[in-house]
């Protein structure tokens, strides 16, 4: 008799211990190595669950990728939900609310998030979200150039519009302007305004939108600009590292790939320009993504998900994630571990000083379509030179019209 209990208990233990799989979608191609080490640690340090990362495209083809998947019945578990994106999968139903596990978290956890990213995953009061890779857009601009011609490193929106033009020769052109959503927000965040309003308005031609525009149009106009489309962003990037352009905006996780390719000179990263008279209220726009748990996930999957999120957010694996990835820490505990990496090169921290005054992006689904008229009306403005004010116009009665 003993032997065959012995028998049952060895074939059943296997099954008894399997952990629960866990499929993560991301869209972190240059850091794949750093998810799948940071999975690996996580697996290893419990029996439960087994975390698998896979690549599924940069933010744009991870969503239409997901699309498919779901349609299908084949969504992951976990996915790495472009912060756009991010409202639309909540309106739509496709993600598990949160705010249950989120309710159990140690109090010393939660306090020591910053506030605004954490509030990110909050929408109509149940949290949806976990944030774990965000960043800011920064100024990126030519060291070497600005030191040879005496140019300051621009603070508000005048100084940047000198410092253009001071930077532009026959060769060369001072600014890089990419005709993208995200530049345009933080554009007329930073002046105190709002691209869609609290009660989820599109408001795209507010004067701080027709200020920012005004002054990209005048910059063109006056051919001190070289202008790129959104789907031109490597080109732009390209043309910065080529001497072309001496200044460019883009996310603070760009910077590695600045530095690696800027051989000819020495690149620089800044907090990005203020309104003139900056009031308390000016911001710039939280980006990259949200951490969610899609429909269709067992009790035990979601669990095991919320777990592994708390594991990337343990100080030491920020720490590794902050200095792969140039993201912005998301606890203020893995500042201390950070200290001496940001100390050798002082311009990683032009996104950590953007921090306390970062805000979301617009959380209202229909802002993934309304962003594409945005887009629409700035390369009308730049390459038609149609007036700012109209194109804005037409921009806001066709997000009107999709309400």
């Amino acid at each position: 008799m003993y032997p065959l209990v012995t028998l049952l208990i060895f074939l059943l233990t296997p099954i008894a211990l399997a952990k629960t799989t866990i499929s993560f979608w991301h869209s972190q191609s240059a850091n794949h190595e750093t998810v799948v080490a940071l999975a690996d640690s996580f697996n290893t340090s419990q029996d439960d669950f087994e975390v698998v990362p896979v690549y599924a495209g940069d933010y744009r083809e991870a969503a239409i990728k997901l699309i498919g998947a779901v349609n299908s019945g084949t969504p992951p578990v976990l996915f790495d939900a472009e912060v756009t994106v991010f409202p639309r999968l909540v309106e739509e139903g496709l993600v598990l609310e949160l705010t249950d596990l989120a309710n159990e978290l140690p109090s010393n956890l939660v306090g020591d998030l910053y506030p605004n990213i954490w509030a990110y995953g909050e929408l109509a009061g149940k949290r949806f979200g976990l944030p774990w890779n965000m960043a800011v857009p920064v100024l990126f601009y030519n060291a070497s150039v600005l030191r040879q011609r005496g140019v300051e490193v621009p603070t508000d929106w005048s100084e940047f519009e000198l410092a253009v033009a001071d930077l532009t020769s026959r060769q060369t052109r001072g600014f890089i302007d990419v005709s993208a959503a995200f530049i345009f927000e933080m554009m007329v965040m930073s002046r105190g305004g709002q691209i869609v309003t609290e009660d989820g308005l599109p408001n795209f031609d507010s004067p701080e939108a027709i200020a920012a525009l005004s002054l990209l149009q005048r910059l063109a106009k006056e051919r001190h600009s070289i202008i790129k489309s959104f789907g031109e962003l490597d080109a732009a990037l390209v043309d910065f590292v080529r001497t072309k352009g001496m200044m460019a905006f883009a996310s603070i996780a760009f910077w590695p790939m600045g530095l690696r390719y800027a051989i000819a000179f020495e690149p620089g990263a800044a907090p990005v320009p203020r309104g003139e008279a900056p009031s308390g209220n000016h911001s710039v726009p939280l980006m990259e993504g949200q951490l969610v748990v899609l429909e269709g996930a067992s009790a035990e999957e979601r669990r095991g998900a919320f777990a592994f999120w708390e594991f990337l957010v343990e100080p030491e694996n920020v720490q590794t994630w902050v200095e792969a990835s140039f993201a912005l820490p998301v606890r203020r505990s893995a500042l201390p571990l950070l200290e001496a990496w940001y100390a050798e090169d002082p311009n990683r921290r032009a996104g950590l000083d953007q921090i306390e005054f970062a805000t979301a992006r617009p959380r209202v689904g229909a802002y993934a379509i309304w962003q594409s008229y945005l887009e629409e009306a700035i390369e009308k403005s730049l390459k038609r030179g149609l007036d700012p004010e109209t194109t804005l116009n037409e921009a806001q009665r066709r997000a009107e019209e999709d309400r």
